[in-house]
């Protein structure tokens, strides 16, 4: 009896121990676990669901000036391997005439134009600027929200700040089921059905990989 009772006390501090991280880490991940399922099941279904992106395209020519000034900045662009962010006074004058922001990006310079890819989630973009004769030129294709999402499900062209989000994301989930996985333990001897659920979790999809997938 005597005996008994420091296990009981022990087994009800590990259980309200987990139970508290269970729950914590369930409440960081909830809005997380919803989207990523969401958007698992729209990535699943992918080609069924229609898409119909639309296409911005916008035409300009930079004055003989700012031509000149990036025509100097050629060389020390191409001592770079042809990779250089674009210069102030272009950044400036793409943002006062089309409102986009092109700062923190490499370029690519080549001897005959500048090109510069604008990747992001849900669509792309790029702008490419003539040297020959200052035309400059921007498009940009928007797929929609559905793919926005889908894009943020898989990290793509999503940014620092996101790819940090998924990490923490990621870790929480993991302390989520670990926990859940030794509460179960401990409820297991008045659940019968315990293993046998979760061994069908781990058998089902092995099955299916062995079977199904080639």
């Amino acid at each position: 009896m005597t005996a008994a009772r420091p296990d009981n006390r022990r087994r009800a501090y590990w259980l309200k121990t987990l139970h508290e991280w269970h729950w914590v880490s369930s409440a960081i991940c909830l809005v997380g676990m919803i989207l990523f399922s969401v958007t698992g099941f729209t990535l699943n279904h992918a080609g069924q669901i229609e898409a119909k992106p639309a296409v911005t395209r916008l035409s300009g020519t930079v004055d003989e000036a700012l031509r000149a000034q990036l025509e100097k900045k050629l060389p020390s662009a191409k001592a770079e391997k042809g990779k250089a962010p674009l210069p102030l006074e272009l950044q400036a004058w793409v943002q006062q005439h089309w409102d986009i922001a092109t700062a923190g990006r490499d370029a690519e310079w080549s001897d005959d134009e500048i090109y510069l890819s604008l990747p992001r989630p849900g669509g792309d973009a790029w702008l490419r600027l003539n040297l020959a004769d200052g035309e400059i030129e921007y498009e940009r294709t928007d797929r929609g929200w559905l793919s926005y999402f889908n894009d943020l499900h898989k990290g793509r062209n999503t940014g620092a700040a996101w790819s940090w989000f998924i990490d923490i994301f990621a870790g929480a989930a993991l302390v989520f089921s670990i926990t859940g996985l030794f509460i179960l333990k401990m409820h297991a001897g008045n659940r019968p059905f315990t293993w046998p659920m979760v061994g069908m979790g781990l058998v089902v999809p092995v099955l299916l990989a062995l079977l199904f997938i080639h």
